[in-house]
């Protein structure tokens, strides 16, 4: 396991140009819906990319900034980086994304809520801190990627209303559930 901890964010950008080639020869044309929803993963591993690997450093980032900690290693890890990334972004995205297409595609739409939420949370904090590993990602694809994929599946009435309120809600638990870990569970300990 700790050669996951210590790699698992190098496999994003392969993965992402992956399955964005993938997407395009089979879903892009066939259902174009399905293909919204499926790009969330495709830009959330771009944002992956940007936070732990050009320029990378989120880790140290978020200790030394968000958390006030004085080590760039404590109290968020590798170890906690990685369980906080696979099960949002390597299993629970893809997993919305197959149960959209062989379902319904309502399973997947908090996934474009969530993109743009976390987003926003980056944004955020560059008028604290400026710059920070996943801005820009956040600004160029995240935040407008998931603004279309909403607006597509709304405006073509492939969702209603209480779906974008449930995608919406979703999105916000996960969002809570990510900041909750960060300065409810890690921040604590760096007293």
């Amino acid at each position: 396991m700790k050669w996951l901890y210590n790699n698992w964010y190098a496999s994003t950008p392969f993965l992402a140009m992956y399955l964005l080639i993938f997407l395009v020869i089979f879903v892009l044309e066939e259902n174009f819906a399905l293909f919204l929803i499926w790009l969330q993963t495709v830009v959330y591993l771009f944002h992956q990319f940007e936070e732990y690997i050009l320029p990378g450093g989120f880790v140290a980032f978020f200790n030394t900034k968000a958390l006030g900690s004085k080590k760039a290693d404590f109290p968020l890890d590798k170890k906690s980086s990685f369980w906080i990334n696979i099960p949002i972004v390597f299993i629970a995205y893809p997993l919305s994304a197959i149960l959209a297409g062989n379902f319904d595609i309502s399973l997947g739409v908090w996934t474009a809520y969530f993109s743009i939420i976390n987003a926003l949370s980056h944004v955020g904090m560059f008028f604290k801190y400026r710059y920070n590993p996943g801005l820009v990602v956040s600004f160029l694809l995240n935040i407008p990627v998931g603004i279309y994929t909403l607006y597509y599946l709304s405006t073509n009435n492939i969702i209603s209303l209480q779906t974008n309120l449930i995608g919406l809600a979703i999105g916000v638990l996960v969002q809570i559930a990510v900041m909750t870990y960060g300065f409810l569970v890690l921040k604590p300990k760096i007293q």
